[in-house]
């Protein structure tokens, strides 16, 4: 079996056929997707990201959310919001689409043993992460305490659930989840997730935090964790915003003097720090 590491030309989409299509949430699906040339591997980083294509629509970044260890499968998790992604919930098992990628930098998971991890995230936020908690969990001795914190806007909003559970169930997890509004039978937490990085059972001198949700979450987030005594610079945050070609091309997502396709999406709040507090970038 060839490995496949990145497609030859960046900018010319390969074809995938569809395995799976599964609805998540409401609104949410994820899809499952293997070379329709040949069933080969597709290698990636957590945190990186694909440009997926649906034929004459359009495409559009989405994370990769798979595990890392099983790359003959590529995984995304992504909001039908758009006319691509609606486009994309409508596919079944079968059809086509096209993949350029992998693109952007990714979670620092190996710079992160022997410390503990928080992994702060809300709503969607989960689905970039995932890959990072797959591959912490495939070498779980390498880390200190790990810490899961996820929040929701209601339960019913809650993704990932099932695996939510499983990994709240191992006894070298952390994992706290809350919701918003609480709705139905819920009997969990009920407030912002930023609440519970002060409960977070982590030695923050000793921690790297890596955060994805919202930019509001993951402002309150940041300040949570830096009020925990956690530095800058092992805070990293996932930046998704304006993304159009994948490698800096078009400058549709510049950030100052960044690009978020191509020096992220994944930042060293340190290095970013002072963007992040300007809304209009």
């Amino acid at each position: 079996m060839k490995e496949m590491t990145a497609l030859k030309d960046p900018m010319v989409p390969a074809p995938f056929r569809i395995e799976r299509v599964r609805k998540e949430l409401s609104d949410t699906f994820t899809i499952d997707l293997v070379s329709a040339e040949r069933r080969r591997a597709f290698s990636f980083l957590p945190g990186q990201f694909n440009m997926l294509y649906v034929f004459g629509v359009g495409e559009i970044p989405i994370s990769i959310s798979g595990d890392p260890a099983d790359p003959e499968t590529i995984v995304h998790t992504t909001r039908a919001v758009g006319s691509v992604t609606n486009a994309m919930w409508k596919l079944g098992a079968g059809q086509t689409i096209g993949v350029r990628g992998p693109f952007g930098t990714s979670w620092p998971v190996e710079k992160a043993e022997g410390l503990d991890v928080v992994i702060v995230t809300g709503g969607i936020g989960l689905a970039p992460l995932r890959p990072a908690i797959y591959q912490i969990m495939s070498n779980r001795a390498a880390y200190g305490n790990v810490c899961i914190l996820y929040g929701a806007r209601t339960p019913e909003d809650i993704l990932f659930r099932k695996e939510l559970e499983k990994w709240r169930g191992q006894f070298d997890l952390q994992v706290d989840v809350t919701v918003d509004y609480a709705t139905g039978r819920w009997a969990g937490r009920v407030g912002v997730v930023t609440k519970l990085i002060g409960r977070g059972g982590f030695d923050p001198h000793q921690t790297v935090a890596l955060v994805c949700g919202p930019e509001i979450m993951m402002r309150f987030a940041v300040e949570a964790l830096a009020e925990r005594g956690v530095p800058n610079e092992r805070i990293y945050v996932s930046l998704e915003r304006n993304m159009k070609c994948g490698i800096g091309f078009c400058g549709h997502c510049q950030l100052g003097g960044d690009f978020v396709c191509k020096d992220g999406p994944v930042f060293g709040f340190d290095k970013i720090a002072h963007k992040f507090a300007i809304q209009e970038l």
